[in-house]
């Protein structure tokens, strides 16, 4: 059975299928239906019934290959039509065994509970089958592009017949958008653009939001302490609860919340207008390249919000090959948990804190060139990962170029906030809820007259030296793993050694503080760096686990992006030293 969809917008376009013909043609039934209205549904459950229910399936179209081809077939069908037993068709599995994918067929070999590739007598043809076409000159992607070219040109003789054109300009404005999204010349440096204006947008739109949220939630905090002093609790009961448990979560909801309910929304309008998929497109051949699937662009976008989410949307990779290198890439770029950290450091130590309308645009570029590094060091690991041990020949790319549509500004902004936003918002709220009671005793319990934090920082201090760090830095993100968005105020409680999280609330006033720790232009670098590869946090990890049900899987992908940080911190800080730019 066909089902022909998106009916309306070929009508919009002055595009009319005789769905009567395709029936004829195709020898199977054939329903219309417009989807996004819900027209066409009854039919096609009626049309599925009916078909369910008769005697005989229908006798579909059969595609005639060129004499090699057909020659190499023929002998094999009657032996596989007496092994299947109608479960496949015969002429089907003859043309994947003649054009093997290893991978489907050790699916069909499952299902089937038989494998035709052990089979002596399927072998012994298949074997002479071959030689045949390699006589012919049909062999690898020779004889592949001979199969596709003969489905393509079937499918131009069908539609010749069955679809009318009335108005052949009404796609005119496609291709001219096409032309410029899509071309080699203007297609990335457009991106790049636009990429910037998201980064752009996300700053400055989250600012104030996040401000009025962080008010909101640190109110009710004042209010839940006095609930607390009004019932005379221990004072060791309201720090951890309501200073650890509920500041910590307040402070992770009012940094995230904000740059996702921004983020996701555009990014959904860009692939419901059909832009993303343009990206993806542009970016295949540096994918491939990297021996990945071009598709790993749509979840690498998608990880700019959150990198859990972009694992998540891994799943439209039909390749697991390529689904584990993509899952184990995604966190090379930066989510919206890390940019409050990098924003900040740029400001202070390479753009400057005075205001001016050109200060947010400039970070905005400084911040892209900084996703760029994350952007190239996945295609570098991809490669790495696919010549090493997930090695393999990258699929066949396939991507349909949907038509440009007006968004659909309402389902998207319900879609984005409840699909992506909430759902993460969630999973980072769930773990770091108890993450904040950890915190809060590694900075209130004292050993020695020191707090376990203190001990922490001075165990780490020499290992942070090394890196061009300190032991402080390296204690705020390993504290961070819940949530990357407490880094920086983990890293304030440190340094004032006050016992809860704090918030300078002043860029200047967090310079000062972190210069009077020694910062120099290499710290700000050097944690930049470490900022932009480090392990994933708690919700992406456990994301992991999940898609790949593997602990295997789950730790290399936090092993990777550690590593190259560390490398990265440790090169950056030598070769400065060495130059004479910053002391040792």
């Amino acid at each position: 059975m066909v089902c022909v969809n998106l009916l309306d917008e070929a009508e919009q376009k002055g595009i009319q299928v005789d769905l009567r013909a395709l029936s004829r043609r195709l020898g199977v039934p054939v329903v219309g239906t417009r989807a996004s209205r819900g027209e066409g549904l009854p039919e096609l459950m009626d049309a599925v019934a009916a078909l369910t229910a008769a005697p005989e399936p229908p006798v579909s179209i059969s595609i005639r290959y060129a004499a090699p081809i057909e020659g190499a077939i023929e002998p094999l069908e009657p032996l596989l039509a007496e092994r299947l037993g109608g479960r496949l068709p015969a002429r089907w599995l003859a043309l994947r065994l003649l054009d093997p994918d290893p991978a489907l067929l050790g699916t069909l070999a499952e299902a089937l509970g038989w494998d035709p590739r052990a089979d002596g007598q399927v072998e012994a043809a298949l074997s002479e089958a071959r030689s045949s076409l390699a006589a012919a000159g049909l062999e690898g992607e020779a004889l592949k592009d001979r199969i596709v070219s003969s489905l393509v040109l079937a499918a131009e003789d069908i539609c010749a017949h069955v679809v009318t054109d009335t108005r052949p300009d009404s796609r005119e404005r496609d291709r001219r958008l096409d032309r410029l999204l899509t071309s080699r010349r203007t297609g990335i440096p457009l991106m790049l653009l636009l990429l910037s204006g998201i980064f752009w947008l996300t700053i400055q739109g989250a600012n104030y939001p996040s401000q009025l949220l962080s008010e909101g939630l640190f109110w009710v905090q004042e209010r839940l302490t006095a609930l607390f002093t009004a019932w005379n609790a221990p004072e060791w009961v309201h720090g951890a609860l309501v200073l650890g448990v509920y500041r910590v979560l307040a402070w992770v909801v009012s940094v995230m919340l904000p740059p996702m309910a921004i983020f996701f929304p555009i990014f959904t309008l860009l692939e419901d207008f059909g832009y993303l998929p343009r990206v993806a497109f542009v970016l295949d051949h540096a994918f491939q390249r990297a021996r990945a699937c071009g598709k790993q662009c749509l979840c690498m976008c998608m990880g700019f919000g959150c990198n859990a989410a972009g694992v998540v949307g891994c799943r439209i990779i039909d390749s697991p090959r390529e689904r584990l290198i993509a899952i184990l890439t995604n966190c090379f770029v930066p989510c919206n948990g890390r940019f409050p950290t990098l924003i900040a450091i740029l400001t202070m130590f390479f753009v400057g804190t005075q205001g001016g309308p050109w200060r947010s645009l400039l970070s905005a570029l400084l911040l892209t060139g900084v996703i760029l590094l994350g952007v190239g060091m996945t295609f570098w690991i991809s490669r790495l990962l696919s010549g090493a041990i997930l090695k393999g020949i990258p699929s066949s790319f396939t991507l349909e170029l949907p038509p440009y549509r007006r968004p659909r500004i309402g389902q998207v902004i319900a879609r984005s906030v409840l699909d992506r936003t909430l759902f993460v918002l969630g999973r980072a709220a769930a773990v770091a809820a108890p993450a904040g009671l950890i915190i809060w005793l590694c900075a209130n319990i004292t050993v020695g007259g020191s707090s376990i934090l203190h001990w922490c920082t001075r165990f780490l201090d020499p290992l942070g030296h090394v890196l061009g760090l300190d032991g402080a830095i390296l204690a705020a993100f390993l504290l961070g793993f819940p949530a990357n968005e407490i880094v920086v105020p983990i890293l304030i409680m440190t340094y004032l050694s006050t016992g809860t999280l704090q918030d300078m609330g002043d860029l200047d006033a967090l310079r000062t503080l972190l210069c009077d720790h020694g910062w120099t232009w290499l710290t700000a670098v050097c944690t930049m760096l470490f900022s932009l590869f480090h392990w994933p946090c708690s919700t992406t990890c456990i994301t992991i686990a999940k898609e790949t049900h593997s602990v295997k899987w789950t730790l290399l992908a936090v092993a990777l992006p550690t590593a190259v940080g560390l490398l990265a911190c440790f090169a950056t800080a030598t070769l400065a030293r060495l130059l004479g730019l910053a002391p040792w």
